[in-house]
C-alpha cells in the first residue's frame, strides 16, 4: 500500500489556470501563488451565472482516535461528481498549523482523495492563517498601548476581553501576565492566547459577504470595558482600517485541486469545537457560483460544525444544502461501543452494535432540521463484511441512505454510489428549519441545542456564567445565535462519555459576545481556546526531503 505521499508523487498537478478555467473564472480575476495555488477575487461573485448551485454539506458521527475521514469523503464526493459528468467544486476549511504539528496531522485528504499541493496547503499556504494572526494581534498591542499611552477611553485594564492569538497549540500561553519589568514595559495585566482557528477575527473572515461587511464587523468587536462597565469596541481605538489592510488578500478565496483535477475552494479554518466549524461563506457561494455541486463540510461531529453550519451559517449567508452526507465507519463506531483501539483490526459485532447509537442520534440530529441523512460508510481494510451489512441493515431499518464507500483506494471511482445517492436525494430536498429561533432567551437558545442535538436532561449556568448573560441582555446582544464550544470526542460536555450518553448535564462557564463575528460564544465543561501538545507531537515524525516533499506529514 503506497503511503499518501507516494500517491502524490505520481500526480503531476495541472497548472492553476487550468483549473481555472473549469469555474469559468476570468484570468484577470486568478491571482497566482505560483504554479499549482492561487486566489480568486471574490469580484468574480458579480459575473453571470449558470450553474444549479446545489450545495452537499458532508458532517460525520462524533470522532474518535481511529479517525472518520470526512474530509478524504468530501474530495472523493467531489471526484465522484466528476466521473459522473458533473461540474463540482469543493469548499472545504484550511488547515491549522496546531493539530498538523500536534496530534492530528495532515488536513489535506489521503489516499487517493487528497489535496494537491498538500505539504504548501498544510504549512502556510496563501498566508491566510499568518494574516488573521497579525491582524488580531494589532488590535491587542494597540488596545495595551492605548492603556500605556493615558488611556483616553478609561479601558479597565481588569476587563480586557480580547486575547492574543498564534497558530500553535501552546498550552503554556493559556494564561500570562502582560506588561512585567518596570514602567516602560507597559501596564501589567493578566492576559493569554488563543489559537488563530479559534480568534473572532477568523469568524469574522469566513462570514463577511464582502469587504464593506468585514469592515464594519471589525469596527463593531467589543474588546473591553471601562471601569464603569461601559463596552468599548474595536473601533474607537481607530485601526480597524489597518486590520482591513492586513486581511485584505485572505479575504479572497484560494484555489487548488484534488488528485483528479477537481477544483476545490480551501478557505478559513475555524474549529467546530470552540468556533463555528465551516469554510468562508464566500468560498461557499463561490463554488456554487461556479459549478452545479458544491461540497462542502462542518468540522468534527454533526453535533458541533452542522449543527453551527444550519444554524448560524446557512441562517445567516441564506445558504441551504439540498443533501446531507454524514460519514462514519466501522472502527469508529466499535470504539464508541467499547472496543479497544488496539483492537480494531478484529470483528466484533457486539461492539459495533453498541456503538451504532452514536450513529442514531447523529440521524436523529439531522432531521431535526428537516432533512434527511446519506449515510457514506468510508470503508477501511480489514473491516469484515458482517459489519458492514450490519450498518446497512440499519440504515435501512431507520429508513437511511446508505453507500459503501472505497473512495480512499479508488479515488473518485469509489465515491460513485454516494454521488448517485446524492443525486436523488437533491431531487426530493425540503427547506431546512433552524433549530431554535433567535428571539428566545440566550439561555434557552442552549437549552434546546443542549437536549435536543446532544441529549442532555438539563443545563447548569455557572455563576461567571449568569454574570455573562446579564452583560449579554444590558448590551443589547440577546439575539444572536449561539456558539457552542465543547468536547469533540463525545456528545456530552465530558470527552470520557463516548457512544450516546444519556441523562447527563451541560455545564456552561463562560459566555463570550462575539459581536464583529455575530454570535455569542457559551464555553461548556472544561473546553479550551488553545489546545496544548500531545506527548509525542506529530512535528517528531516530520522530516523535510532533498526535493522539498515532507515525510511524516501525513
Amino acid at each position: 500500500m503506497l503511503s499518501d505521499l507516494e500517491i502524490r508523487q505520481q500526480v503531476q498537478p495541472q497548472p492553476i489556470g487550468k483549473i481555472a478555467d473549469r469555474l469559468g473564472i476570468d484570468k484577470a480575476l486568478l491571482h497566482p501563488h505560483g504554479r499549482e495555488m492561487g486566489k480568486i477575487d471574490i469580484s468574480a461573485l458579480q459575473r453571470p451565472s449558470s450553474t444549479r448551485k446545489r450545495l452537499v454539506l458532508v458532517s460525520a458521527t462524533t470522532p474518535t482516535a481511529a479517525g472518520e475521514g470526512k474530509t478524504t469523503t468530501s474530495i472523493g464526493l467531489g471526484q465522484a461528481f466528476a466521473k459522473l459528468g458533473e461540474s463540482a467544486c469543493l469548499a472545504l476549511r484550511e488547515p491549522s498549523l496546531g493539530p498538523c504539528l500536534g496530534m492530528k496531522g495532515g488536513a489535506t485528504g489521503g489516499g487517493y482523495s487528497q489535496l494537491l499541493p498538500a505539504e504548501r496547503i498544510n504549512l502556510h499556504f496563501t498566508g491566510d492563517f499568518h494574516a488573521v494572526t497579525s491582524a488580531n494581534n494589532l488590535l491587542a498591542a494597540v488596545i495595551d498601548n492605548h492603556i500605556y499611552q493615558g488611556n483616553r477611553l478609561n479601558i479597565d485594564p481588569r476587563r480586557v476581553l480580547w486575547r492574543r492569538v498564534i497558530d500553535m497549540n501552546d498550552r503554556s500561553l493559556r494564561h500570562i501576565v502582560l506588561g512585567l519589568g518596570g514602567k516602560a514595559q507597559g501596564v501589567p495585566r493578566e492576559g493569554g492566547f488563543d489559537i488563530t482557528a479559534a480568534s473572532e477575527v477568523m469568524a469574522m473572515l469566513c462570514l463577511a459577504e464582502n469587504l464593506d461587511d468585514l469592515r464594519q464587523r471589525l469596527e463593531n468587536t467589543l474588546v473591553a470595558f471601562t471601569y464603569s462597565g461601559e463596552p468599548i469596541f474595536a473601533g474607537q481605538l481607530q485601526v480597524t482600517g489597518a486590520m482591513l489592510a492586513l486581511l485584505h488578500d485572505a479575504l479572497h478565496p484560494n484555489l487548488v485541486q484534488s488528485l483528479e483535477g477537481v477544483p476545490a475552494l480551501v478557505h478559513g479554518g475555524p474549529f467546530a469545537n470552540i468556533a463555528h466549524g465551516c469554510n468562508s461563506l464566500l468560498a461557499t457561494r463561490l463554488a456554487m457560483h461556479c459549478a452545479d455541486w458544491a461540497i462542502t463540510e462542518a468540522g468534527f461531529g454533526f453535533d458541533l460544525g452542522a449543527e453551527k453550519f444550519f444554524d448560524i451559517k446557512c441562517r445567516l449567508g441564506g445558504i441551504d444544502p439540498v443533501a446531507v452526507v454524514l460519514v462514519t465507519t466501522c472502527r469508529a463506531l466499535k470504539l464508541h461501543g467499547g472496543q479497544s483501539k488496539q483492537q480494531l483490526g478484529e470483528k466484533d459485532l457486539p461492539a459495533l452494535r453498541n456503538g451504532m447509537a452514536n450513529l442514531d442520534k447523529h440521524i436523529e440530529n439531522v432531521r431535526k432540521f428537516n432533512k434527511q441523512p446519506i449515510i457514506a460508510l468510508n470503508r477501511f481494510d480489514g473491516d469484515a463484511a458482517a459489519e458492514i451489512e450490519l450498518i446497512k441493515a440499519r440504515c435501512q431499518e431507520l429508513n437511511v441512505s446508505f453507500a459503501l464507500c472505497d473512495h480512499f483506494t479508488r479515488g473518485g471511482e469509489g465515491a460513485v454510489e454516494l454521488a448517485e445517492q446524492v443525486m436523488a436525494m437533491a431531487e426530493n430536498n425540503q427547506p431546512y428549519q433552524p433549530l431554535y429561533s433567535l428571539d428566545l432567551p440566550v439561555e434557552e437558545k442552549v437549552r434546546i441545542i443542549c437536549r435536543e442535538i446532544y441529549g442532555a436532561h438539563d443545563v447548569a449556568f455557572t455563576k461567571q456564567a449568569a454574570r455573562d448573560l446579564d452583560s449579554v441582555r444590558r448590551l443589547g446582544f440577546e439575539q444572536l445565535p449561539v456558539c457552542i464550544a465543547k468536547a469533540q470526542g463525545s456528545l456530552s460536555d465530558d470527552p470520557k462519555l463516548i457512544g450516546r450518553p444519556r441523562d447527563f448535564d451541560v455545564t456552561v462557564r463562560e459566555i463570550q459576545i462575539n459581536s464583529g463575528a455575530g454570535f455569542l460564544v457559551v464555553l461548556t465543561g472544561d473546553i479550551l481556546r488553545m489546545p496544548g501538545l500531545p506527548e509525542h507531537p506529530a512535528a517528531e515524525q516530520w522530516q523535510l526531503c532533498d526535493d522539498g516533499s515532507i515525510v511524516g506529514l501525513a
